[in-house]
């Protein structure tokens, strides 16, 4: 508990799903006392559950923090992808946050895997870049003006694969990297203002989309997902794959005054698998 975080607002891109990183981020925050709004990929033509959250399911997820943690919680729909929706965004947020002191720009998804690079398809490749690394400009563009006036924390979802790449997924390590050094600059640019940027990089965390992959894998491997679970948990030192509750923990940290005087890193959240820094 960082009591330090009480009666102030966040906004989380990414939060709508129960079993992911930005709805844990949400109730950890919920929980120090912050009013969050939640935002996410509600109206698509995509129908998928991996990639999308839908209305109904953001709001009842925005209404259960309220109930549990006595604070205020928004839902908002937001394609990262599209500027009039970012913009709109910005907008509803302003209406009910009219300052924001936490930004965690956690929404990210991949498309077109498994591929090399030679054989990836074009739009597969410009759709991960775009959602994982412009719609982190994108939102922050729109939401440090938010913030100068009083100052504040930003936290950027990178990725360990931003410093360790994945075989066969180039387009999501190259859009990670790309957050880690957009983190560098913006927190050197923001450092007069009071705001600190920085960045976490999970490792394999369990969420919906991380069963997903070990089912992929094991089709390609004539495998099942349990032995693929399992390959992979003997390949992490800890010997177990991480929390979403752990990775949420942290950002609550980097949120509060406990890490006044850390700004432009990225820090590692991977039990030992990736130690670089």
């Amino acid at each position: 508990m960082y009591h330090d975080l009480k009666g102030k607002n966040a906004l989380i891109t990414g939060a709508g799903k129960a079993a992911g990183i930005g709805y844990a981020i949400a109730k950890k925050l919920a929980d120090c006392g912050v009013n969050v709004a939640l935002a996410d990929l509600a109206e698509s033509e995509e129908n998928n559950p991996l990639l999308t959250s839908d209305k109904t399911q953001l709001a009842e997820l925005a209404k259960d923090l309220e109930k549990t943690y006595h604070v205020r919680a928004l839902a908002l729909s937001l394609d990262v992808t599209r500027l009039a929706s970012v913009q709109k965004m910005a907008h509803a947020l302003a209406q009910k946050f009219p300052t924001i002191d936490i930004l965690c720009n956690n929404a990210g998804t991949v498309f077109g895997v498994p591929n090399a690079i030679h054989t990836y398809d074009d739009d597969a490749w410009m759709k991960t870049i775009d959602v994982n690394l412009h719609g982190v400009f994108r939102v922050s563009k729109a939401i440090v003006p938010l913030m100068l006036g009083n100052g504040g924390s930003i936290i950027n979802t990178a990725s360990q694969a931003a410093k360790k790449p994945p075989l066969f997924n180039g387009a999501y390590a190259a859009a990670k990297a790309g957050v880690m050094m957009m983190t560098k600059a913006m927190a050197m640019e923001l450092a007069g203002n009071g705001i600190r940027v920085n960045a976490i990089c999970p490792g394999i965390i369990m969420t919906d989309f991380t069963r997903w992959r070990f089912d992929l894998e094991a089709q390609f491997l004539n495998s099942t997902a349990d032995e693929r679970m399992a390959k992979k948990c003997r390949e992490i030192p800890m010997g177990r794959i991480g929390t979403t509750d752990e990775v949420a923990s942290t950002v609550a940290f980097l949120a509060s005054s406990e890490s006044s005087y850390m700004t432009g890193q990225a820090l590692n959240i991977t039990g030992g698998q990736t130690m670089e820094l």
